[in-house]
Order: structure tokens, then sequence, then C-alpha cells
């Protein structure tokens, strides 16, 4: 941590002594350890998704669902060896699968915990769960240690990113990141079960006014992957953080925002993945963040 630059911001600080735009000290720090059991169906299934919620994000999204531990600082500061040790007690839970939550900004320290928790029988696939704002050269240290990519692809459009996220240049740099990724794990491979075993899904959470962003989202997942990756099309928004001083943003989804994106889903010929139901309790998906780790 002498000089992170492991996210696109470089921000080239000592973490030791000062904090960058993610405001992560050099300490490894959690909100939650937990079985989850909202995410895909391929992730979660029966026994639940074994999921890290780190805490702190190198973005800053204005209606973000998370942000008591992104942006608020909620967490509990451990070691390496004892993020480790949650790694292996998932596993004895019988979870599908380890899967870490905005872990950007400790790839470092994680590949250390999973060398040591994978020296002491670690097998079940790691889910690399992430906002998709990426340097290629963190993707590239990850490279055997992360069986299955689960990026966001949020904007198609620049001037998106810069309002909603406070970052630039976001389309190029996830599409990047998210190449970079496939070509790591490489088509989705699913096990007799249903569960997945390698491959990249990429999630979009369609916003409120802005349904010509999800289209070309859509578009170029679906012209650059065809079908060899699984889509996660997510309609759960709901206004939250600072989402209210954003008109546009400041309710949820309509009935026919979400017909025109499905109607244009289909429209594409995408054949993998999964569409969200348009609900009436969003909230519900937001897990309760109470430091059980």
């Amino acid at each position: 941590m002498g000089k992170c630059n492991l996210c696109p911001h470089m921000c080239n600080i000592d973490r030791k002594i000062s904090k960058g735009i993610c405001k992560a000290s050099d300490k490894v720090k959690v909100a939650l350890a937990s079985l989850h059991f909202y995410e895909e169906p391929c992730i979660s299934s029966n026994n639940g998704s074994g999921t890290v919620f780190f805490s702190n994000c190198n973005l800053n999204c204005v209606y973000c669902q998370n942000y008591k531990i992104s942006q608020e600082n909620f967490g509990e500061e451990i070691t390496v060896e004892k993020l480790a040790d949650i790694f292996l007690n998932l596993q004895e839970r019988k979870a599908n699968n380890i899967n870490l939550v905005t872990p950007t900004v400790y790839v470092d320290k994680i590949i250390y915990a999973l060398d040591i928790a994978k020296s002491k029988g670690l097998k079940i696939p790691v889910i690399y769960n992430s906002s998709g704002y990426e340097r290629i050269e963190t993707i590239q240290k990850l490279d055997g240690y992360i069986d299955v990519y689960l990026p966001d692809f949020k904007y198609a459009i620049d001037e998106l990113g810069i309002k909603y996220s406070k970052i630039k240049n976001y389309p190029n740099i996830a599409k990047n990141a998210i190449k970079e990724m496939y070509k790591q794990v490489g088509n989705v491979v699913l096990d007799e079960n249903g569960l997945i075993k390698k491959g990249v899904i990429i999630r979009h959470l369609i916003l409120p006014n802005n349904i010509d962003n999800t289209k070309l989202v859509l578009k170029w997942i679906k012209d650059t992957f065809n079908d060899n990756v699984f889509l996660s099309l997510m309609a759960q928004y709901f206004p939250t953080n600072m989402a209210n001083m954003y008109k546009e943003l400041n309710r949820k989804l309509t009935k026919e925002e979400y017909e025109e994106v499905e109607k244009y889903l289909y429209s594409l010929n995408i054949e993998n993945g999964y569409i969200q139901e348009l609900g009436e309790h969003e909230e519900e998906y937001v897990p309760s963040f109470n430091l059980d780790i």
C-alpha cells in the first residue's frame, strides 16, 4: 500500500498514512460475511453464496443501496489471516462459493488471504463481485485466483458516470476490464446442479429516466460477447442515499420503462442470463450490515 494504484483513480498515496478517494486504510475492512440467498440462481441456489461485504468503494454512486458500507466507512478492520478463516468458515457452512463484494481496494490483501485459505483446503469457486471500474493491471493480478467475475456495467454514456458516480471515462474503463475478465475465465460453465463454476456474469441496474443508457449497455454486451457471458438485468432500483437530490432518480422504475427494456432485450436475442421482475419491495435486497464476521 506504499503507493496505492489498485484502481483507475491512481491515487498514488501511502494508505498507512492517508486515505484516497475510496477512504480505505491499509487494513482490510469487512462489514458482513454470511450466506446470501438473493444473488442470481446459479450463484445462490439452495445453499447460498458465501458473501464477504468489504467496506469502502472506489465509486461514490449517489444511488448506492449499500452506501452504509461503501461511503460511510461502516465495518471492522481484520487481519489477512482472519479473512482467510472467514473463507474457510463459509465453505464449512456449505456455501456454494466465496463471493467477494466490492473487493477492488483490497485486492493485494485478498490474494494473500486466498493463498492461505487454499493451502488449508479452500476448494469452492471464488467470485469477484465489483463495480466494473477496474484497472486491467489489477485484474491481471487475480488471474488464477478468480473463477467467476461478476462485474457491473453501469454506464455506456460517460456523462452519466460523471454525474452519478463522480468518475470520468467509466464506459471505456469498464469495457476493457470486462474483456480482460473474460479473457481469463472464458465462457460460462455450470455444474450438473446448475451452479456456476467459471465464467462472467455482467450485471446492469436499470435507472429510471435512463433507458437509452440501458439499451446501449445491452447492445454492447451482445455485440462483444454474443451468448458467451451471462447477463443479469436488475430492476431493483429504489431511491436511496443521495438519489432524492436528482429529480430523474427520485422514483422507482415504471412498468412502461421496464416493458420497454424487456422488449429491447428480446429484440437482441440475448439467450443466457436473468432479468429481474419489477417488484414492490426492492429494499429487501439490501443486507443488514451487522458486523457478523
